[in-house]
């Protein structure tokens, strides 16, 4: 028997003690704003009032992508002080995937990328189609992916090669991912259905105790990465609305290459002038300096 419920950007589905969770704004590559994240926090926070689920589904509307990570029009609205907001939702998504007692498994085919990839960090297992593509975008549009990237991938890949994907971004095809342990499988795309549904009749066939007792023992070691979390959105805080954010922003927007390095010779530009002052300051005769010499 299956159930439904009404939501505007994802749809929700519990069929066969499945829930599926689709993130359904195709036109924007699945890209989520705060809605979105709102909707999905219920929809994961839902299936704990119903036992008889077994586990969580995500995926991506389309064909095209899992999710291309958060919608730039959304973010470009943000800045310190209502960042905030945004931030707590994701962090309200990351923990209701953490905490809910099921297995949640990302279902990816396309681009997964930026936040769209953390989502599926914080998925339990993840599945993909051979076309998609998995990846860390923020030092190209000048986002930070400190909300689950810096926390989880020198944890699952390795401390080079998630520096790699965050400071380069690099993007790991499916076959690749699989091969570094970014995901757990790659399959044809004209099987992603069929070896997910798979997943799911295995989950059935297990204990949901155990299951529960184990995923709570296995986010352990992990939670106690909460403190990172708390950090990194803070760090997160200060960048939303920021010269640099808005420019990688607007250049994606605008199909064009960002400009960046205008950010380092304005501020080469004023540290060349406070060590100018200060080297004038020093070689001043002391009645001439801005403040008395010490001694």
């Amino acid at each position: 028997m299956a159930s439904k419920k009404k939501y505007k950007d994802i749809l929700f589905e519990v069929k066969d003690q499945v829930a599926w969770i689709t993130i359904n704004r195709p036109r924007v590559m699945n890209a989520f704003r705060e809605q979105s994240l709102d909707e999905m926090i219920e929809a994961v926070k839902s299936t704990r009032e119903d036992p008889s689920i077994a586990c969580i589904v995500f995926q991506g509307a389309g064909t095209e992508a899992f999710s291309a990570g958060g919608d730039f029009y959304a973010m470009k609205r943000l800045n310190f002080t209502n960042g905030a907001m945004w931030n707590d939702r994701m962090l309200g998504l990351a923990m209701a995937i953490r905490g809910v007692p099921i297995p949640v498994i990302a279902k990816v085919n396309g681009w997964c990328m930026g936040g769209g990839h953390e989502l599926a960090l914080w998925c339990d297992l993840v599945i993909a189609s051979e076309k998609s593509m998995l990846g860390q975008t923020g030092a190209k549009v000048g986002a930070c992916p400190t909300v689950g990237a810096t926390q989880y991938l020198p944890r699952i890949i390795g401390e080079r090669l998630a520096r790699e994907m965050i400071f380069l971004a690099r993007r790991f095809t499916a076959a690749e991912a699989e091969e570094i342990g970014l995901i757990n499988k790659c399959v044809p795309e004209d099987k992603l259905d069929e070896e997910t549904l798979a997943w799911c009749e295995t989950i059935k066939g297990h204990s949901s105790q155990t299951l529960r007792m184990t995923k709570k023992s296995l986010n352990m070691e992990s939670d106690q990465l909460y403190g990172s979390w708390q950090h990194g959105m803070e760090l997160l805080a200060h960048v939303w609305g920021s010269e640099e954010s808005l420019e990688g922003m607007n250049a994606f927007l605008e199909g064009r290459k960002p400009n960046f390095q205008k950010f380092r010779l304005q501020n080469k530009a004023v540290l060349d002038d406070y060590l100018d002052g200060f080297h004038r300051h020093l070689n001043a005769p002391p009645h001439m300096r801005d403040f008395p010499a010490e001694g």
